[in-house]
């Protein structure tokens, strides 16, 4: 891991009510924060405007909507969100192999339509990290190991050409053993050494999640909630550059 590019791998989840809360938390956390991800909440209340807000400070869209339809609307829905110009979305894995193909189709048409321009990478949810075995099987009727389950999401979301997965960071290694060191692994359920884990129930630390293969992490209350943000996302840096320095990925 680059240090100089250390920043740009931690995604601030702005889960948040407002716009005027989101450009808070914006200003609040400093220009060393460069990718933030907009959830359901937030897109729900405020719609694109989130979107071409971060656009206006200059910082990246990772888009947490989670798309799981027909493949004719997610596909809809991919390219509308690539039109925003984020930088990351995401889809359901169980959507199935369809879905997932016609949401990178999408994807792709969108960055051919303006020339020049990166397409968004389409990420596959596999399993949710407030998800834990007892809910798998009780609550879902899964039958696999929550580890099992995860692999075979993320091997079919491979197949139909996803860019990489949401993962828990309990399973990264063993994605990234069965899918190689191309495919990103996205990872929320992160609590520094010094945060609650509050509804999350499969987490590491930042530190942690890096040394086991995560492309990018995505870290919320710990920062969002705090009385100073950017020295809570500076802390976050230091802890994963301390872990890193002497085992770095």
């Amino acid at each position: 891991m680059q240090r100089s590019r250390l920043e740009e791998k931690v995604i601030i989840a702005l889960d948040v009510e407002s716009l005027d809360e989101a450009e808070k938390v914006i200003c609040a956390t400093g220009e060393k924060a460069v990718v933030y991800k907009i959830g359901s909440e937030l897109f729900t209340r405020c719609g694109p405007p989130s979107v071409e807000l971060l656009r206006k400070h200059g910082k990246e869209v990772f888009l947490d909507l989670k798309f799981h339809d027909i493949p004719n609307t997610v596909s809809k829905a991919v390219a509308a969100a690539a039109a925003l110009g984020v930088m990351m979305l995401n889809v359901h894995a169980l959507g199935g192999a369809e879905m997932m193909t016609a949401a990178v189709e999408a994807a792709r048409a969108a960055a051919d339509a303006q020339r020049n321009v990166a397409g968004p990478k389409v990420l596959a949810v596999t399993i949710l990290t407030s998800i834990d075995q007892s809910i798998l099987e009780q609550d879902i009727g899964c039958s696999r190991a929550v580890e099992e389950q995860v692999i075979h999401l993320s091997k079919l979301a491979a197949k139909s050409g996803v860019d990489g997965v949401i993962a828990s960071p309990r399973e990264i290694w063993a994605i990234r053993q069965a899918l190689g060191p191309d495919f990103l692994i996205v990872t929320p359920g992160i609590r520094p050494q010094w945060a609650a884990k509050g509804d999350q129930k499969r987490v590491m630390t930042p530190a942690e999640a890096f040394r086991a293969g995560a492309d990018y992490i995505v870290v919320g209350r710990p920062v969002t909630a705090s009385d100073d943000p950017r020295e809570a996302f500076d802390r976050i840096i230091a802890e994963i550059s301390e872990g890193a320095s002497d085992d770095s990925p």
